[in-house]
């Protein structure tokens, strides 16, 4: 189910502990982590497609969650061509998501990876607020970054980036705040 811009619905979750730690999934067989996201299917609401897909990628039901907040808007990005599947590019463009902010409710052991017969994630982990980004596939990380910026707001006090530079490694500049041979230790 595309829009008439080619995006296609989806949610995407960022589960808090009680430490505001961010609940961290490493995508089957590759070196990427991420936050729970799923498509949104037709006559779902964007609320009932984050629970099915929170269930589906973490094993967490409703009742192990509590919402705190959503972002207003949808948050876009493009798909890199080379990603897209050749029967449906031309009007695919990529994503516009509606974020969610979680409170786990429930214990670790109650996520389970293997629930479905195609799991998303092999590992996970839980990190401070300001995760990574760098492990973020690079087409993902502006989403992220404007995500985390938004649903902020809901946590007392906002957490803040360990690095003021943050915000410029990960909106366009690279460089910016890396070591000299181009590591940005502080993010780890």
């Amino acid at each position: 189910m595309l829009d008439r811009e080619g995006y296609r619905p989806n949610v995407g979750i960022i589960l808090l502990n009680t430490n505001d730690e961010v609940w961290w999934g490493k995508r089957v067989r590759e070196q990427s982590w991420q936050f729970p996201q799923g498509g949104i299917k037709y006559g779902e609401t964007p609320e009932q497609a984050m629970f099915r897909e929170l269930q589906e990628e973490t094993g967490l039901r409703q009742e192990h969650v509590k919402v705190i907040g959503r972002t207003r808007n949808w948050l876009r990005y493009e798909v890199p061509p080379h990603f897209i599947r050749r029967e449906i590019r031309g009007h695919y463009r990529g994503q516009k998501q509606i974020w969610f902010l979680l409170r786990m409710l429930g214990r670790d052991t109650d996520i389970n990876l293997r629930l479905t017969n195609t799991p998303e994630f092999d590992a996970w982990r839980w990190h401070r607020y300001w995760v990574p980004l760098d492990v973020v596939i690079e087409f993902k990380r502006d989403v992220y970054l404007k995500a985390l910026q938004e649903l902020s707001r809901f946590l007392n006090p906002p957490p803040k980036p360990d690095n003021q530079q943050y915000f410029r490694i990960h909106t366009g500049n690279p460089s910016a705040g890396a070591g000299k041979d181009g590591s940005v230790d502080s993010l780890k």
